[in-house]
């Protein structure tokens, strides 16, 4: 797709609006659940819903962004190209599949240009039972004083954690500050203490349009690991023998799964998608995370640990302010004309794939 650029926008507010009208333009009527908070410009935040497809149909297609806020403009990019689509609708119709756009997952993280929700935790972290004791992470725990520290830039920090990694492995770093960690209230991939507004509102709508589907399917749409432009197609899911298979029959053996190490991403907690299994227990779930690499690794949690810190401080200089803000959106947003080609083109062919998949083809 040439012209994939125009599905693109700069702002929250312009990816909103373009996704409503492209909804509309489809004949979708859109549901907007409205967040308690405003945007960096005063705007008024939602996490929307639009659903193609009747609502006894009998499988479901979930395409959804912005979990982790800033990533949504890459999101709301891919759903907006499906939406102006007719042939994809046309082809879901005939294979007796809804399609249900969810647009902003984490509106206030959308708009701020932050990953994480207004109280800092990752949306994507933050699915674990509150009643029980929570998931410990003695590395980052080890290390949180180092992954945030008290001034930025600070070079003594950065040479603790390349200490870590020289004593435990690159990898083994990753899986300490991205896991999950449930004791740092302002540190990175905090999953929070309770679940947050992003995470009952998603419930809600799971309920409300996953409770008829025997069969259902998700696309949830990242950026800010692997390659520059790739999207790695991370099974999303419990760890399940049969839904691992399921995914990589729909969507290719490349399918790459937390649960056996062959994913670029660390085994995580709290994750987002076991909602699916618990709102909608009647339906076969199968789903990814559709991965799409921007910076190397390195540089995206350079960026978060930045992010974190100036949400610490905001004394910090306008300039140093604007620097840090604008190097988040880089690290999870490549505003470039042939990466947002390379993300159109994987996501449709994605989605296609999941309503064969979903049709039993």
């Amino acid at each position: 797709m040439t012209d994939a650029s125009r599905f693109f926008a700069q702002t929250y507010a312009e990816a909103r609006q373009g996704f409503v009208a492209a909804a509309e333009e489809a004949g979708l009527d859109v549901h907007g659940h409205a967040h308690p908070m405003l945007g960096k410009d005063g705007e008024p935040l939602a996490m929307d819903a639009a659903r193609f497809g009747p609502a006894d149909a009998p499988a479901l297609l979930i395409v959804s962004s912005a979990c982790h806020g800033v990533e949504g403009f890459c999101g709301s990019g891919v759903q907006r190209a499906l939406l102006a689509e007719p042939a994809f609708h046309a082809d879901a119709t005939a294979a007796g599949v809804a399609v249900l756009y969810v647009h902003a997952l984490n509106p206030w993280g959308f708009s701020w240009w932050r990953r994480v929700t207004q109280e800092n935790v990752d949306l994507n972290r933050n699915f674990v039972d509150f009643d029980q004791p929570l998931p410990a992470n003695p590395a980052y725990d080890e290390l949180a004083r180092a992954i945030v520290p008290r001034e930025w830039p600070s070079p003594e920090s950065d040479a603790r954690l390349a200490a870590y990694a020289d004593a435990h492995g690159q990898r083994a770093l990753q899986e300490a500050i991205s896991r999950g960690q449930y004791a740092h209230p302002e540190g990175l991939f905090y999953g929070g203490r309770a679940p947050t507004w992003s995470h009952q509102t998603l419930r809600h709508v799971l309920h409300d349009h996953g409770r008829r589907c025997a069969r259902m399917g998700w696309i949830d749409l990242h950026t800010g690991l692997g390659p520059s432009g790739h999207g790695e197609r991370i099974f999303a899911g419990p760890d399940d023998a049969d839904a691992i298979a399921r995914a990589r029959a729909w969507w290719g053996d490349a399918v790459t799964s937390i649960y056996d190490g062959s994913s670029s991403s660390a085994r995580l907690t709290g994750l987002m998608w076991l909602a699916a299994g618990q709102e909608c227990p009647q339906a076969e779930h199968t789903g990814i995370a559709l991965e799409y690499g921007t910076l190397p690794l390195p540089a995206v949690i350079e960026a978060l640990r930045a992010d974190h810190w100036l949400a610490l401080h905001p004394e910090a200089p306008n300039a140093q302010r604007d620097a840090i803000r604008r190097r988040t959106r880089d690290a999870f947003y490549t505003d470039d004309d042939a990466w947002k080609a390379r993300i159109v083109e994987q996501g449709l062919q994605a989605a296609c794939e999941a309503v064969r998949g979903l049709a039993g083809d």
